[in-house]
Parts: C-alpha cells; structure tokens; sequence
C-alpha cells in the first residue's frame, strides 16, 4: 500500500514563508513523479507544482512560478514545497501525489495515482 503523509502547514502572516514536507513510502518516492495539488473552501483542486521521478524536471502553476520550489530528498523519502513570499489567497489544504508516470510533471489531477491527506495551509492579511 503507497503512503504519502504530508505535514509542515500553518498560519503565517502575508509575505511569509513555509516549507511542506510529504512523506513517501520508499518504492513510491523512487519510481514516481510527485506533485503538489491545493484546494481552497468552495473551488476545485487546483495544481501547484510537479517533479519527475528524479527531480530532473520540474513544473509549476503561473500563480506560484518564483514563489514556490519543489525538491527532493532521496534518502528521507520526503518531497518538499518551500514556499515564499506568500499571499492570502495561497491559502488552502495542499495535498501532494505521486503518479506512476514517472516523467509527468503536468497538472492534470487524475494522472496521479496515490494522494496525502492534507495540509491546511491559512496566510492572513
């Protein structure tokens, strides 16, 4: 059974930062892509971001493209989202998945196979 097990969320004032961390079980952590989704109250899942099996590509939504970074590490099998210099409508659960697909790094929501549980991520004004 793939886990994935994110944490790192929290209340942080506008201009902000905050790393999320998603925890992988370690044959998912090596042989899938892994992408960040968020969803905000009242509107659909959204893509954030996306990183190839090996971290050699990487994607991002334009509404976070130089705010937010994707990487990797290999020996804790953890996936990160470092985001900065946040904003109030960043606000959101942010959910993170691996898809089979190794390569795809693309924001469509059904190509990923395993999902988090969640993290609550709240920026205010």
């Amino acid at each position: 059974q793939v886990q994935l097990v994110e944490s790192g969320g929290g209340l942080v004032q506008a201009g902000g930062s905050l790393r999320l961390s998603c925890a992988a079980s370690g044959r998912t952590f090596r042989t899938h892509a892994m992408g960040w989704f968020r969803q905000a109250p009242g509107k659909e899942r959204e893509f954030v971001g996306a990183s190839s099996w090996n971290g050699g590509s990487t994607a991002y939504a334009d509404s976070v493209k130089g705010r937010f970074t994707i990487s990797r590490d290999s020996a804790k099998n953890t996936v990160y989202l470092q985001m900065n210099s946040l904003k109030p409508e960043d606000t959101a659960v942010y959910y993170c998945g691996a898809a089979t697909d190794r390569s795809y790094t693309g924001s469509y929501s059904h190509k990923y196979d395993y999902w988090g549980q969640g993290t609550q991520v709240t920026v205010s004004s």
